[in-house]
């Protein structure tokens, strides 16, 4: 399985890298090779290449900072997708696949334009912040999925949610929906990171990648691991949360 994390020097803000650590190790406790790569601005890097792009949060400077070299990037990007390389994007990443974002200094920054979505900025400074728990369907796999969020972003527009709020705020104040998910890209505003307390999601992104090669893969295929640390931290949530 090969990977690359897009922007890893300057979108890490909130931990990505635990994201890409358990991807290897549940890859490597099943024998499933895999090959984790960066991509920073300016290098040159054919996207398609890989089962798998990731790319995580940062705050504006961060992102305002990285938008050339990504707009730069789009066609490739896309070629990527349409060879069935699977996406994950946290949070400032998610919001760059959509239309545009607005800054807290109301600039206005254009994303990929991808999909509809767009993301407008919390008014007089407000955030959607805490834990957040949404219910999700991937594709058959229905799943409870916890994380945390914090983000002035407002994404709006959504026409694929990944889930449904059972607590916490979600896309934005109010939307009763989270995330983003159509079956190539798989967006979400919950980190922490995401995936050490969420191990379906972490197998079900292994498996989406592994389809690029091998088509008739499932998810059923991967072998069970034992995850009794993940359900530890998972209960954890439940029980502060009151669920």
């Amino acid at each position: 399985m090969k990977v690359v994390w897009m922007y890893h020097d300057i979108m890490d803000l909130y931990g990505d890298k635990g994201n890409m650590m358990v991807l290897k190790k549940r890859c490597l406790d099943r024998g499933i090779p895999f090959e984790l790569d960066t991509c920073g601005i300016g290098e040159e890097k054919d996207l398609s290449e890989y089962d798998l792009i990731f790319l995580g949060g940062g705050a504006d400077k961060e992102q305002i900072s990285l938008i050339p070299d990504l707009l730069s990037r789009k066609e490739n990007i896309k070629k990527a997708m349409d060879e069935k390389t699977f996406v994950l994007l946290i949070c400032g990443g998610y919001q760059l696949f959509g239309q545009y974002y607005i800054a807290a200094n109301n600039e206005k920054i254009s994303g990929l334009q991808f999909y509809d979505y767009y993301t407008d900025t919390g008014k007089a400074g407000s955030r959607c912040i805490g834990n957040v728990v949404i219910d999700a369907d991937l594709d058959g796999l229905k799943t409870r999925i916890v994380g945390f969020e914090n983000h002035g972003g407002q994404t709006l527009n959504v026409t694929h949610p990944l889930g449904k709020v059972v607590k916490g705020y979600g896309n934005s104040f109010g939307a009763g929906y989270e995330g983003f998910y159509d079956g190539k890209i798989l967006g979400t505003y919950l980190h922490g990171p995401l995936l050490p307390k969420n191990p379906e999601v972490a197998d079900f992104v292994i498996s989406k990648a592994i389809q690029k090669r091998n088509p008739n893969f499932k998810y059923s295929d991967l072998k069970p691991l034992e995850d009794k640390f993940e359900t530890m931290a998972r209960e954890a949530v439940f029980k502060k949360l009151e669920i």
